[in-house]
Formats: structure tokens, C-alpha cells, sequence
């Protein structure tokens, strides 16, 4: 799996669309958007980062949980 697929998921684990993610992280809108199509390469150590951020904030969203 790329880290264009890698990105995607770890996105989508967030529960955030791309406009909140790419917010989330003060990365310009149109950069993930092409990051996720593949359009632009996202840096390894930038994705690392990002990763290592949303599981030490638990941003992680757990499958199943109601959200009332």
C-alpha cells in the first residue's frame, strides 16, 4: 500500500473529511487534496508525523460508536 492509500485511511480513521483534516494540520487544502490523488507525493516523514499525531491525540474514531 502507497502512502497515498496510507493517507486516505488514516484520514478516514479520523472520521474528518479532507477540508477538516488538511485544516486540522495547517496544510493548504489544494496540497492534500493532490496528496490523495495522487497528484503530489506526501512527504514519508510529513505522513509519519501525522500519523504518530492522531494516535497520541486518539483521534482515532472506534468502529460502531454512537455519537450521542
Amino acid at each position: 500500500m502507497g502512502l497515498k492509500n496510507e493517507l486516505i485511511e488514516l484520514r478516514k480513521s479520523t472520521g474528518m473529511n479532507k477540508r477538516q483534516f488538511s485544516e486540522y494540520f495547517g496544510i493548504p487544502y489544494r496540497t492534500f487534496q493532490d496528496w490523495e490523488l495522487g497528484n503530489r507525493r506526501v512527504p514519508e516523514y510529513l505522513f509519519r508525523l501525522m500519523a504518530y499525531k492522531v494516535r497520541m491525540e486518539g483521534l482515532v474514531e472506534e468502529k460502531g460508536e454512537d455519537s450521542t
